[in-house]
């Protein structure tokens, strides 16, 4: 039983982790291309929670996740990960900052709330929301 759930949880983290890092690629080469921002992209974890893209470079800081399916959820999650970076580990932000989901497909409402709320949200062919930086400031 335990080989079988050891094989099982295999099967599903290779397809998850060549997602995350189709994301990040993706991710560089548009920040690259759009702002002329080089920035190397990684995972970072605050307390026991995980962000799954983060990187920081200069004065900008991208913070996001990734997701097969995109609903208003993960988007929700997304904004209050940046709020617990705000209050935990503000010396991982910078005073612009990016906040971004990739996704496969995105329902409808989630691409509305995300434009409300300043999350680019993109597919590796397309953005479904525009990129927006915001300005952060400490204090």
């Amino acid at each position: 039983m335990r080989t079988t759930l050891r094989g099982v949880s295999t099967t599903l983290e290779r397809p998850t982790l060549a997602i995350e890092e189709e994301a990040r690629s993706t991710i560089r080469y548009k920040l690259r291309k759009e702002l002329n921002v080089e920035v190397e992209l990684g995972r970072v974890f605050i307390d026991s929670r995980e962000v799954d893209i983060y990187g920081a470079s200069d004065d900008i800081c991208v913070v996001g996740e990734v997701a097969v399916r995109l609903g208003v959820g993960l988007i929700r999650e997304l904004l209050d990960k940046v709020e617990l970076l705000k209050r935990r580990r503000p010396d991982l932000l910078r005073r612009r900052l990016v906040k971004v989901i990739f996704t496969d497909y995105a329902l409808p409402e989630a691409i509305e709330f995300a434009g409300r709320n300043n999350v680019w949200v993109l597919r590796w062919d397309k953005d479904l929301t525009p990129l927006k930086i915001e300005e952060y400031c400490p204090g």
